[in-house]
């Protein structure tokens, strides 16, 4: 029985149906089971409530050969620790208890801004506390997602521009959540592997974001340019869809990070390499999106 924490987000609703399809028995933590894609609640057990509380984990992880581990920071946490340490602190029990432990975390441990880079210096600081525990451990580190595109639904078709924080001809790798989830599914499936390592999952390129907006562009079938969003702009604008201060100072600081070379100290091997190109994406994903 593996068991999928978080399973209605981009990551864990993928998850989810790659581990059905190979007929792997999945049990659900869900805080609204309602919001399960069509036809999964049919097909997997379900434990309503959130992933936080001690009495929902010890059910949820009872007789687990895996465990899928993914916080979504709540927006409203004071601080981007409170946010993703804070939150798995009060069930660091249950996860040492389990065999082994996939988890969701971002690149830059070892950069020179790893250390004031917001989310990701959380996101590290809770997977230390995760291996500390014992629990066979693989953190997934990876950059900005392809996904996040779909944020600007609205902006790329009415105004023709992709907006962000990330300055316009830096190269860096992105990745698809499909392709981090086809990694944890193997993973969760592997029971020959122990102790804590990190597994970077980078796309198959780097690109700037004034290249990305040219692919947008081409695929769509309209103009689209990249323009950067100053740091107090990007931070007023999280303030705006509802971020507390901290978690939108956190998201600054990973911006920040990420323009001085965060998600650039890992090199791509075949190993760390996933299969969708930001062109597939968005022929997949985007374009789809933008036309309903």
């Amino acid at each position: 029985m593996i068991v999928v924490t978080a399973p209605t987000g981009h990551i864990g609703g993928q998850l989810v149906q790659d581990l059905l399809e190979v007929g792997v028995p999945v049990r659900v933590v869900a805080r609204d089971p309602a919001r399960l894609a069509p036809g999964v609640a049919e097909r997997v057990e379900i434990v309503q409530g959130s992933h936080r509380d001690p009495a929902v984990v010890a059910e949820a992880f009872a007789g687990a050969s895996a465990v899928f581990w993914l916080v979504a920071a709540d927006p409203l946490s004071a601080s981007p620790d409170e946010a993703y340490s804070g939150f798995t602190r009060p069930v660091l029990d249950a996860l040492a208890a389990v065999p082994r432990v996939v988890g969701i975390s971002a690149l830059g441990r070892g950069t020179p801004v790893a250390g004031r880079a917001g989310h990701v210096t959380a996101t590290l600081a809770m997977d230390d506390l995760i291996a500390a525990t014992g629990v066979p451990y693989r953190a997934l580190t990876m950059p900005s997602f392809m996904d996040n595109v779909l944020w600007q639904l609205t902006s790329i078709p009415q105004q023709g521009v992709l907006y962000g924080p990330i300055v316009p001809d830096l190269s860096a790798p992105t990745v698809a959540t499909r392709d981090i989830a086809a990694v944890a599914a193997r993973l969760l499936r592997d029971d020959a592997w122990t102790g804590f390592e990190e597994v970077p999952v980078l796309g198959p390129e780097d690109l700037t974001q004034n290249e990305m907006a040219a692919v947008i562009a081409d695929v769509l079938g309209r103009p689209v340019r990249y323009q950067q969003v100053p740091g107090d702009t990007y931070r007023e604008n999280m303030l705006q869809t509802g971020l507390s201060e901290g978690m939108a100072q956190g998201m600054l600081d990973m911006a920040v990070a990420k323009n001085e070379g965060l998600d650039n100290g890992v090199a791509r091997t075949p190993e760390r390499s996933t299969p969708t190109t930001f062109r597939q994406w968005c022929l997949d994903v985007l374009k789809p999106a933008a036309d309903a």
